[in-house]
């Protein structure tokens, strides 16, 4: 069996000036790789026309450019849905939604998702692995190459557990932040964490601006032990003096992911209890209708019942945003296309 090769996409600009060093070279041609990848999306190592022909050679022998190939695409009103073939036959999915204020790609970081959040696709299936970091940054590059765009903003909210794969995805946004590189401000990078403390923790010592939001979903331990498991080893009791600690060390505003469900969170009694646990944090709601899928038993909460969910949030000074629905006739749900598509392969 041969050596297996590094993906250069999976290299971060710190790891190709260590390389070059290693080997013998000046560091600043990690900088001209890097452009050459991600300003000039360049498809092969002997594009790079400023990088002499033995180094090029020595490139080839030490990393490969293997890419994604895009198995499924489904389009809907101002949302495209991507599902990934991966390297060993495991498939992801990314979804861009076209905003107001830009174009903002929902990335995968694990298949499969192990914390089993009981109203989420992605739970349904458990994880096989982590993603590697070039295959988040593929993703990315992937579907703007497709539609011949500049995706604006990610979030790391697709399939999988962020802070369960955290080394690669910390890598991963180095490579999407690195100005050299992707260029993408970190104002502009969200990672979304069902609540892993150790990891918060880790992440609030990191140097970077990017954006924390946490998959709350309910008010309560009560509720949240019913429909998220993670509850159970890192309870709201325990989790909130740690993201007071993170507002405070950081300086930067949270969002709460708060989506929805009919008869389960949605009451008035638990828009006053949200209210009161955030209150006075330098956070904001984001409440995000349900998207049904035909595998769980949840519902929807009705129009109005969201209204009111909202008013009562604002009426009690809580800054708070409903999200606009996406996607529902193209399977946007984290984890349904993956699904569907796995479960009739098997049929």
């Amino acid at each position: 069996m041969g050596v297996v090769m590094k993906n250069i996409y999976g290299c971060t600009l710190e790891d190709l000036e260590n390389y070059f060093m290693k080997i013998g070279e000046k560091k600043f041609k990690a900088t001209q790789v890097f452009e050459w990848l991600y300003k000039k999306r360049i498809h092969s190592f002997e594009e790079m026309r400023n990088v002499k022909k033995n180094t090029i050679e020595q490139m080839q022998r030490d990393f490969c450019m293997d890419t994604l190939s895009i198995e499924d695409k489904k389009v809907g009103k101002d949302v495209y849905k991507y599902l990934f073939t991966l390297k060993d036959n495991e498939h992801v999915e990314a979804v861009l939604m076209e905003h107001d204020y830009g174009k903002s790609l929902c990335v995968s970081t694990q298949v499969g998702c192990n914390m089993g959040c009981m109203f989420c696709e992605s739970g349904r299936r458990k994880r096989i692995r982590n993603l590697k970091t070039e295959e988040m940054v593929l993703q990315f590059l992937k579907i703007e190459a497709d539609l011949n765009i500049r995706i604006t903003h990610v979030v790391l909210m697709g399939i999988g557990e962020p802070f369960d794969n955290y080394e690669n995805v910390m890598a991963f946004i180095s490579i999407l932040n690195t100005g050299k590189g992707i260029d993408l401000g970190a104002r502009h990078i969200t990672v979304s964490t069902s609540g892993v403390i150790p990891k918060i923790q880790e992440f609030m010592k990191e140097k970077r601006q990017v954006n924390l939001a946490i998959s709350l979903h309910a008010p309560n331990n009560e509720i949240r032990n019913k429909i998220m498991p993670i509850n159970k080893a890192y309870p709201l009791n325990e989790l909130f003096p740690v993201l007071k600690e993170y507002s405070k060390k950081t300086n930067r505003r949270l969002t709460f992911e708060y989506i929805l469900l009919s008869g389960i969170n949605d009451s008035e009694a638990c828009a006053l209890e949200l209210a009161q646990r955030i209150r006075g944090m330098n956070a904001y709601v984001n409440l995000i209708p349900y998207n049904e899928t035909s595998h769980l038993e949840f519902k929807k909460s009705k129009t109005d019942t969201i209204m009111r969910f909202y008013d009562l949030l604002k009426k009690q000074d809580i800054q708070v945003t409903i999200r606009r629905e996406f996607g529902s006739e193209v399977d946007a749900a984290c984890g349904q296309l993956r699904s569907k598509y796995e479960e009739e392969k098997h049929e």
